[in-house]
């Protein structure tokens, strides 16, 4: 199973506002996009839908910037998956060409049992889990660039 580029850049988005930084400070979009190497295009889309999940919250202005809500640092992943996939079918059997060995297909229950254990291995954890140990570090050492690297300021 292979998720779409958008719900990589989500997850990738979350895990970077899990991590924060120490100051209390907002990121932009424009800064999550560099750290997570995706484009800021890409990057705004994959927040707005953050954002109207609830997961994400968005201020305007001078001051404003990004920050994950509680419910976006406690939603399990294979919710967040699941909600960013839209819990579609891995292969297509029926639709304007159906397979014509859907009657007697094992394929298709296997594949379903399949991705019933992917997610029910993601449900096991939440979005604070994967900022814990060496990918928190590395996420909080991109929220403090080097001076003259990058993102210090916006």
């Amino acid at each position: 199973m292979q998720l779409s580029p958008s719900t990589d850049i989500a997850l990738r988005a979350v895990m970077r506002l899990a991590a924060g930084d120490d100051t209390g400070g907002r990121i932009t979009t424009g800064i999550i996009a560099r750290q997570v190497g995706a484009s800021p295009r890409h990057t705004s889309k994959a927040i707005a839908r953050l954002v109207a999940m609830g997961l994400v919250e968005a201020q305007r202005g001078r001051m404003g910037g990004l920050t994950l809500t509680a419910a976006g640092r406690e939603i399990g992943l294979g919710t967040l998956v699941r909600e960013l996939e839209g819990d579609r079918e891995i292969v297509e059997c029926t639709g304007e060409h159906p397979c014509p060995l859907i009657a007697a297909c094992r394929l298709r229950r296997l594949l379903a049992e399949a991705k019933a254990a992917f997610y029910a291995e993601l449900d096991r954890y939440v979005v604070a889990d994967l900022v814990a140990g060496p990918a928190g570090r590395l996420l909080q050492l991109l929220a403090h660039p080097r001076a003259g690297i990058g993102d210090s300021q916006e």
